[in-house]
């Protein structure tokens, strides 16, 4: 893991607009042009990350979070900057590194101290592609990826736990917003904001929001989960923060 600096990684923010809540239970899918929005301030906080001292990926991975952000461990924003190998990320500042690899490919991950339900994922894959947009469209490439969400997933509106399913998978994903972004260099993002229902019922639903692009025939993809009953308590900002923050370079 090498540090950004302060000059690229704003140079790199994403122009974004922030997902809209949606009533009712019908699956919803919006498109967002293409738009310049300015998020200096959110991704003010990178302006730190020049001063981030050099840690390895095992560091970064198994919980040497003093070492990761030095002395902005404390940042009063409630987040600290991360960078990482080729894109950089807000984290909640009560989040922790994590062990766990959920998916193939994973570079980075921290849950909530409180709740890991609460928890954000970086991975890195190889396609040999030049943009997001060879990968297909928005629609297609959230297809292609559903394995993110869990599995048995279908595209619906979110439904009732149902008899015949095993525990803690997601039997739909209600999509409520989707987003294609383009930095100032021209590079475009997928961006999405979903929410999962288990079988179960556990959590009365996860709030999923992922953004992915490609660079250099690599596949960069930020997913940050939260809990239903922790979303409007604090998580929503907080998810928000780091996926509106999510730059590749």
């Amino acid at each position: 893991m090498q540090a950004l600096s302060a000059k690229s990684a704003i140079a790199s923010a994403v122009a974004s607009a922030k997902p809209q809540s949606r009533q009712g239970r019908q699956a919803v899918v919006v498109r967002a042009q293409n738009q310049e929005v300015d998020r200096r301030a959110v991704l003010g906080g990178l302006a730190a990350a020049a001063a981030i001292s050099t840690a390895s990926p095992s560091q970064a991975a198994y919980g040497d979070a003093a070492r990761v952000f030095a002395g902005n461990v404390t940042n009063k924003s409630g987040f600290v900057p991360y960078a990482g190998e080729g894109f950089a990320v807000l984290i909640p500042s009560k989040w922790n590194p994590s062990k766990e690899q959920d998916f193939p490919g994973t570079v980075l991950r921290y849950e909530d101290n409180g709740d890991s339900v609460n928890n954000l994922v970086v991975l890195v894959q190889k396609v040999g592609k030049n943009s997001i947009e060879e990968l297909g469209s928005p629609d297609k490439f959230l297809s292609d990826n559903a394995y993110l969400l869990g599995e048995s997933t279908s595209f619906t509106s979110p439904t009732l736990s149902e008899g015949g399913f095993a525990p803690n998978k997601a039997a739909a994903a209600s999509v409520l917003d989707v987003q294609e972004a383009t930095d100032k260099k021209g590079k475009k993002y997928y961006k999405y904001y979903l929410l999962t229902r288990t079988i179960d019922g556990n959590e009365g639903g996860r709030h999923q929001l992922i953004a992915a692009t490609v660079a250099n025939g690599d596949l960069y993809l930020l997913k940050v989960q939260s809990g239903d009953k922790r979303w409007f308590k604090g998580a929503k900002k907080e998810a928000e923060g780091a996926w509106n923050s999510f730059t590749v370079v």
